[in-house]
């Protein structure tokens, strides 16, 4: 119905995936399966990998136990992501019917290849059949990066689907010195980030590449009579890579974003912002009163009053109060501490 749409979103998936460096494998301009679809959120394209997880071990385990039904499949299936993995990922195994188990992470809040090997090795013995894990990168809490490159290891050992969400942090990854933060990424079926999070484009447009995408059009493709077309098979057909059948012309505001800014100065503009990041880290540092919780490697620093929850809860209510700039709180381990994040194009030294 709209083939500049649909051409516009193919070439600008190419764009942007060649400015993060990704892998060919993804990219549509590689000749091969792979390419990339805007979704509305983060949220939406977890949900749509895992979908797509599970029609593809729906149909391997259907091959080797014609015997079982879907609902005995389905029972089994297990899905594993980080104690701090966004809520939203939680929210997609309820969403898909499958049960998904949170790993707790190292000492620095990351999820490691070994832990999840362990629990996969665990639930393959109980009788249970591992899909799908999801690889956080730059986590809500405290910007922690998942050992990708163990994970993706585990993963193509168990022919399990990762995703790998880096919702906010993947905007950084336009900057050379921040790609090792992705290394591994070879090794995913599927990666998203959001350009409306810290790439100056406005809300909504998350960025989803996969590898294969038929298992999606596979779980997806509902095929009447009144949407079929001249065209099916010659472009993407981008109504079955996502979960509406409508679609808007979200590719045309990153056409604008790149046009207008060029790489060079969203690679400068991101810079920019971490750098900042680690001036308030600077006074953190050289006052008494504060602690860091969190070492800062993007454009977001987490800090406390030393001392109790409370005075912390206290601290936040007073600055949230005065409406100059908005914090957000965070807990782990039951410790209490507040966010800075560094996102206003607006935001000066002063």
């Amino acid at each position: 119905a709209s083939p500049a749409c649909t051409e516009l979103e193919v070439v600008m998936l190419d764009w942007l995936g060649q400015m993060l460096g990704l892998p060919d494998q993804f990219l549509a301009r590689s000749g091969g399966e792979g390419g990339g679809v805007i979704q509305g959120t983060a949220s939406e394209a977890t949900l749509v990998a895992l979908l797509g997880a599970k029609s593809r071990m729906m149909q391997r385990v259907k091959e080797q136990h014609p015997e079982w039904s879907e609902t005995d499949i389905l029972g089994k299936l297990v899905g594993y992501c980080n104690q701090q993995a966004h809520s939203s990922v939680e929210r997609a195994g309820l969403l898909g019917g499958v049960t998904l188990r949170t790993l707790k992470p190292d000492s620095k809040r990351r999820l490691r290849g070994d832990t999840l090997r362990e629990a996969i090795d665990e639930d393959i013995r109980n009788g249970l059949i591992p899909f799908y894990v999801v690889a956080t990168l730059g986590t809500t809490s405290s910007c922690a990066f998942d050992a990708l490159d163990e994970i993706g290891d585990v993963c193509n050992e168990r022919e399990v689907w990762l995703h790998v969400d880096a919702a906010y942090a993947g905007s950084a990854f336009i900057c050379p010195e921040y790609r090792h933060l992705m290394k591994g990424i070879e090794k995913a079926d599927s990666f998203n980030f959001n350009p409306h999070k810290w790439m100056l484009v406005n809300f909504d447009c998350s960025a989803m590449w996969l590898k294969q995408p038929r298992w999606i059009v596979d779980a997806f493709n509902v095929d009447p009579l009144y949407l079929k077309h001249d065209q099916q098979g010659a472009a993407p057909d981008y109504r079955h890579w996502q979960i509406p059948l409508g679609r808007r012309f979200r590719s045309l505001k990153l056409w604008f974003v790149l046009r207008l800014y060029g790489v060079e100065n969203l690679q400068n503009y991101i810079r920019k912002q971490i750098g900042f990041a680690h001036l308030f880290e600077r006074l953190m540092t050289s006052d008494e009163r504060f602690e860091l919780f969190e070492e800062v490697t993007m454009g977001l620093v987490c800090f406390r009053l030393k001392g109790s929850n409370d005075i912390n809860e206290e601290l936040l209510r007073r600055i949230n109060g005065r409406g100059k700039i908005h914090l957000v709180p965070s807990k782990i381990d039951d410790v209490y501490f507040l966010r800075l994040a560094i996102c206003s194009r607006f935001t000066d030294e002063n």
